[in-house]
């Protein structure tokens, strides 16, 4: 008997049959079986037949145990560069005082002061030639060097500038007091960064507090002071070459040509420059700072 459609029915079980003496419904279908090819378990039956005897259920498929996340060490943080400082520029520290300067070490007896950091200030009255060879000194020495002129500092002041020729007061007064407090503290930041200095200025012996005593305050106790006082008449030739405000009466220079002379005997280093040129003047200057770092003067 021939059925319709599917496959014939498996015959009824025999006695003496076992289970491996029957028929697989796999066996019946066209083609090969993936699952009996590998030889692998017993095949389910299909939908809506029952399994034969004896036969193992399928076990269906277990999900796979969920993994604990694995642990990752905590990433390391990168360190912040510190933000370079491009100018270059030493901070100067608030009225830091100047130390006395030190001569680099050398074969020589005295000691070369074209190569060594200081801060000079050059003295001398109204046509003495301290602007001149402060430029020359501070131009020709084997470090960098500035020059810090207390006169052109002054004159920074344009609309209410008081003129001591016009008349010494108040105000002429406080505005050299200003420019002497800007000149020191302009050196001190200048050898913070290793920069040498030589500041000019007309101080008078009589007046110490205000005059060599302020320079010591605004620049420190390494300051170098050397005095210029050439000749009455060499001041008054100098002086009668100048224009503007920065020349004097002749009874003017004679005046405070007569005060600066009070610093022979003050312990200072003078230097008769009447007849000596610009170059000769620095090369005395050098040989007069050299002695004062190698025995630095009480002043």
């Amino acid at each position: 008997m021939q059925h319709a459609v599917g496959s014939p029915l498996p015959p009824p079980h025999q006695p003496g049959h076992g289970p491996h003496a029957g028929w697989s419904p796999a066996a019946h279908q066209p083609g090969p079986h993936p699952a009996a090819s590998q030889g692998s378990g017993p095949v389910p039956p299909p939908p809506g037949l029952p399994a034969p005897a004896g036969a193992v259920p399928p076990t269906p498929p277990q999900p796979p145990a969920p993994q604990p996340p694995a642990a990752h060490p905590p990433a390391p943080q990168a360190a912040v560069p510190p933000v370079p400082d491009t100018t270059g520029h030493v901070p100067l520290p608030p009225g830091g005082p100047v130390g006395v300067p030190t001569a680099p070490p050398a074969p020589a007896a005295v000691p070369d002061s074209t190569g060594t950091t200081m801060a000079v200030l050059l003295i001398g009255p109204a046509g003495a030639g301290k602007t001149s060879v402060a430029k020359y000194w501070a131009d020709h020495r084997r470090v960098p060097t500035a020059h810090i002129s207390l006169d052109d500092v002054r004159e920074w002041v344009r609309s209410g500038f008081a003129d001591p020729q016009a008349g010494w007061n108040d105000n002429s007064e406080a505005q050299y007091r200003l420019a002497r407090r800007t000149c020191g503290f302009a050196a001190r930041n200048f050898l913070a960064n290793g920069i040498s200095c030589i500041l000019d200025d007309a101080v008078f012996p009589d007046r110490p507090v205000v005059g060599l005593g302020g320079w010591k305050r605004h620049v420190g106790p390494g300051l170098l002071p050397v005095v210029l006082l050439p000749g009455l008449d060499i001041v008054l030739e100098r002086n009668a070459e100048r224009t503007g405000n920065r020349r004097l009466t002749d009874e003017e220079v004679a005046r405070i040509h007569g005060r600066m002379a009070g610093w022979y005997g003050s312990g200072l280093p003078i230097i008769d420059n009447s007849q000596l040129d610009i170059p000769g003047t620095a090369r005395v200057l050098d040989e007069v700072l050299a002695r004062a770092i190698a025995s630095p003067p009480s002043w």
